[in-house]
């Protein structure tokens, strides 16, 4: 059982700091007093600073506590925002409509909050016309500029150009 969950019987430290379950503190007790208050009260004696000197314990309803945690964990996920990375792909020869339609695409992807990856693969003698590429990748950024932002500019990464673009931000 880890320390952190140390519970009634499972504390074995001689001296402890006890706080009521209302958040008063009742001072430096010995384990079986503050046991003893515990099982008074029909309360768990949960150890919640086990590194503190003396370790602090709290009276309390365990299940409760517990149930509470799991309430504030599922909570702190439920705000939590993922982004994907989309990707959208090039080609080196692409024409100007292909190229806004794949920019619609990309749009919609940074509104909702996603990155989105363009990569442009450059096949057996298109590696001759890198410059074409870069031109394809700027043009790309230029049409999507007002929803999106280059966060990495277009890059070699073995035979493909990758740029990344994250949803714009308002200032």
């Amino acid at each position: 059982m880890s320390k952190e969950n140390q519970i009634n019987e499972e504390i074995r430290d001689k001296e402890l700091r006890v706080i009521d379950s209302d958040g008063t503190q009742m001072g430096i007790m010995s384990r079986s007093e503050a046991m003893d208050l515990a099982a008074e009260r029909k309360l768990d004696l949960v150890n919640i600073a086990p590194k503190a000197k003396p370790p602090v314990c709290k009276i309390l309803d365990y299940g409760k506590y517990r149930y509470e945690l799991q309430k504030k964990e599922k909570e702190a996920k439920k705000k939590q925002k993922t982004t994907q990375v989309k990707e959208v792909r090039l080609s080196t020869f692409i024409e100007e409509h292909d190229i806004e339609v794949k920019a619609k695409n990309a749009s919609k992807f940074l509104k909702s909050g996603d990155k989105v990856k363009v990569s442009l693969r450059f096949r057996g003698r298109e590696r001759d016309y890198t410059s074409k590429g870069m031109d394809v990748m700027k043009r790309f950024a230029q049409v999507v500029e007002e929803v999106g932002d280059v966060e990495k500019k277009p890059s070699f990464e073995g035979r493909s150009l990758i740029m990344i673009l994250t949803p714009k931000t308002d200032k």
